[in-house]
């Protein structure tokens, strides 16, 4: 039965032209339809094989935030340490100077005839604020500013016209003008101190610097 609808099949390509083409024209689209079924395959494995390479590069990128996140965060505490460190030294190494500082006032006042002085930090309060005078006497009245840095000639003169004001402030409490007001910085650089010394001695200010200091106590 099979060999005789083979034949028969066979015959009629043979004599019918257009059976034949449409045999044909069902060849070439099955053979079509094959090759589109096998690219439609690969499309869904190139997709599936996109969507996992996405998936990996976004727990890549999620965990590249969160390392980000993580060293940001170690950074920020470390520099809080470094910046507390820091601000320690500082803040030490400015009590250490401001002693030194007044201890040797004492010593220049000792060599001025007053070896019973004694300089030291004073408080005034002033319109409810309180006004910081970093080097006091009584007697004799002595008033003085001390300071770490002074970087310009600009600073230099607000300095100078800080010292003014605690020298005003002194001398309208205890109704006696001041015998000495000192200006000491611990550093300038020497176009700054020179121009500093200028303007503190229009205002009757002496000026110390910080090497003089230790000039003086290593001598």
């Amino acid at each position: 039965m099979a060999e005789k609808l083979k034949h028969k099949f066979i015959k009629r390509l043979e004599k019918d032209k257009e059976f034949r083409y449409t045999v044909e024209r069902y060849l070439d689209l099955s053979e079509v339809l094959r090759r589109m079924d096998r690219m439609e395959e690969r499309i869904l494995a190139h997709e599936e094989w996109m969507s996992k390479i996405e998936e990996r590069m976004l727990k890549l990128e999620e965990n590249q935030r969160r390392s980000l996140k993580d060293f940001e965060k170690r950074l920020e505490k470390q520099w809080k340490y470094v910046y507390s460190g820091f601000k320690g030294l500082k803040e030490m190494l400015g009590v250490n100077f401001e002693a030194m500082a007044r201890a040797f006032i004492d010593v220049l006042l000792d060599e001025m005839g007053y070896p019973e002085a004694s300089v030291s930090v004073k408080h005034f309060a002033v319109d409810g604020e309180v006004v910081e005078v970093d080097a006091f006497c009584e007697d004799p009245l002595v008033v003085g500013e001390i300071t770490n840095y002074i970087k310009s000639r600009d600073e230099a003169e607000s300095e100078v016209e800080k010292l003014r004001s605690r020298i005003s402030l002194v001398e309208r409490r205890y109704g006696r003008r001041v015998m000495l007001a000192v200006l000491v910085v611990a550093t300038a650089s020497e176009e700054v101190s020179s121009h500093l010394r200028e303007v503190a001695g229009r205002n009757g200010i002496l000026v110390v610097l910080g090497r003089e200091i230790r000039e003086k106590l290593e001598a």
